[in-house]
């Protein structure tokens, strides 16, 4: 049962934290947490077409994956992957053969 419970919480931090920081209301806050869960769920099992804005502004097509992720990958200066953060997705893009990271805030779709 614990289980089960495990990824309401995650869309809860996900919406509560999306509130805080865009001031959207609760159903845009909430519908966007659904879309950053649904996305990492689907990346665990295959690669997955997706769209966000990079902190300058531009708009970034990833196709990233969290499923088979190469043995010794790492994260930029040798950090190793850290427990989850609702701040932002880590995902392993699979063009640039690398980790990668975007704000939560700044998903704007999943083709």
């Amino acid at each position: 049962m614990e289980a089960k419970s495990n990824f309401r919480v995650r869309v809860m931090k996900y919406a509560h934290y999306l509130n805080k920081t865009t001031n959207d209301c609760w159903r845009v806050c909430i519908i966007k947490a659904w879309q950053l869960y649904r996305l990492a769920k689907r990346m665990r099992t295959g690669v997955v077409s997706f769209y966000y804005y990079k902190t300058d502004g531009s708009v970034r097509h990833a196709k990233g994956t969290l499923q088979n992720v190469p043995v010794g990958a790492t994260l930029k200066n040798g950090k190793k992957m850290t427990k989850p953060s609702y701040k932002t997705l880590a995902y392993f893009d699979v063009d640039k053969q690398s980790f990668r990271c975007f704000k939560v805030e700044n998903l704007i779709t999943v083709a």
